[in-house]
């Protein structure tokens, strides 16, 4: 019995059990599954309630389906976004904003930003830490799952953790002056292992450390290494008793090197990896999540920004040195993810231009859509349901206008979504 067969009996055995409702076949021009060198031409896909049962060409639709025949588009996984900040929407003076606002409004924002980029076809989303005193993406992510709200899956870090002074502190005030920042600052090992188990028991499933200095925040250097080897080591090895990852704000190569030896799973920015870096990345299986075009963005759209004149310098710098560095890990073989860090900042549509960054550096746009969809899964530890159309997994699934194999900016304009086999948007 073949493949196909089996499925196929494995639907009609539904078919007598189910009703109309739970199950949907998808028809499309073309389907890129998200593992396949190759797209499929008018495929169909059935899915019984939350999951993919069929995938192919020549499938028999089950009477029982509700037929969605989308025509002239592409079928694609859900998109899976790596490196969100959703609370921090003002693009230019994110800091200030966290000084003005309440959590509470903050939180409202970023609820309305994760149903954005839902619609926009981002189907899971990793929080990168947020600009709060509490943890309000945590809170969404309860409400999503309790069904209160419709919007992406949801994992990542409540906070950013810093040291003072570093890209998470907020460094533009008087010694005089008692604030809360935008980060959560940590210095030491006792003040490290007592963030992480915080930031575990109020819902982070994921932790972010701030090992340099950053691009956006003011008065730090990105080529600076901040957090100590031990104070990084302690960090891993106490989220790792909570099977929790760790994800690493890096831009200067020491600093890449210092987290990968400690054993984060993933590296933010990497802008200035050099080769050893990408051996051990590579040796590690540490994944990069090099955040590319959020520099064009402010480049581009933000260019008057006092308060970002920094991010504008050193984006215009460092582009052609970041891109060469981005292209070396790629050939190299190191696992690399997209991850806009504009969530909350940009229209959702502009996110998937970080597509064309990759591409830019060397991917093709098969590997820049793997990239987006199947390798995040792996990142995220859910590719055993989620980045891939294939039966068995759950239904996150987006269809683009075009074909985003010979125009990557197709994956700007998405006009169905499937989350958890539920239609979200459709023409």
């Amino acid at each position: 019995m073949s493949r196909t067969t089996r499925w196929l009996f494995v639907v009609l055995l539904f078919a007598t059990q189910q009703t109309t409702a739970d199950m949907i076949a998808l028809r499309s021009e073309q389907l890129i599954d998200g593992r396949s060198d190759k797209p499929i031409s008018n495929a169909v896909v059935l899915i019984d309630n939350t999951t993919i049962i069929a995938v192919g060409q020549d499938i028999d639709i089950p009477p029982v389906a509700k037929v969605i025949d989308l025509g002239f588009v592409t079928l694609l996984p859900g998109m899976i976004e790596a490196h969100a900040h959703t609370m921090m929407h003002e693009e230019n003076d994110y800091q200030y904003t966290h000084l003005k606002e309440s959590s509470a409004y903050k939180t409202l924002r970023s609820l309305y930003a994760l149903q954005g980029l839902l619609q926009a076809g981002w189907t899971s989303v990793r929080i990168a830490g947020e600009a709060d005193v509490y943890y309000g993406d945590q809170a969404i992510r309860q409400a999503f799952d309790e069904g209160y709200f419709t919007g992406p899956r949801l994992t990542g870090a409540g906070h950013y953790l810093s040291i003072t002074g570093g890209g998470g502190d907020i460094n533009y005030l008087s010694p005089e002056q008692s604030i809360v920042a935008d980060g959560y600052i940590v210095n030491g090992v006792a003040e490290m292992r007592e963030a992480v188990r915080r930031e575990i028991k109020f819902g982070s499933d994921w932790i972010k450390l701030l090992v340099t200095g950053a691009f956006m925040s003011a008065n730090d250097n990105p080529r600076n290494v901040h957090f100590s080897e031990q104070e990084v080591r302690v960090a891993v090895e106490e989220a790792r008793r909570h099977d929790v990852p760790v994800m690493a704000h890096a831009h200067s190569a020491e600093g890449i090197k210092l987290a990968v030896r400690a054993g984060v799973r993933s590296i933010e920015h990497g802008s200035f990896i050099d080769d050893e870096a990408i051996r051990l990345m590579k040796k590690n299986g540490t994944f990069l999540v090099p955040t590319m075009y959020i520099g064009d963005y402010y480049l581009n759209e933000i260019t008057n920004s006092p308060a970002q004149q920094k991010m504008i310098e050193l984006s215009r710098e460092t582009r052609p040195e970041f891109f060469a560095n981005i292209g070396k890990a790629i050939r190299a073989g190191v696992k690399v993810t997209v991850g806009t860090d504009l969530a909350g900042m940009a229209n959702p549509s502009y996110l998937a231009r970080e597509f064309a960054m990759l591409i830019e550096a060397g991917m093709t746009p098969m590997q820049a859509i793997q990239a987006g969809t199947r390798v995040n899964a792996e990142l995220f530890g859910w590719d055993d349901r989620l980045g891939t159309i294939e039966p068995g997994r759950l239904a996150d699934i987006i269809a683009v206008e075009g074909d985003p194999l010979t125009d990557i900016s197709a994956l700007e304009r998405v006009v169905f979504v499937m989350l958890n086999g539920e239609v979200v948007k459709q023409p």
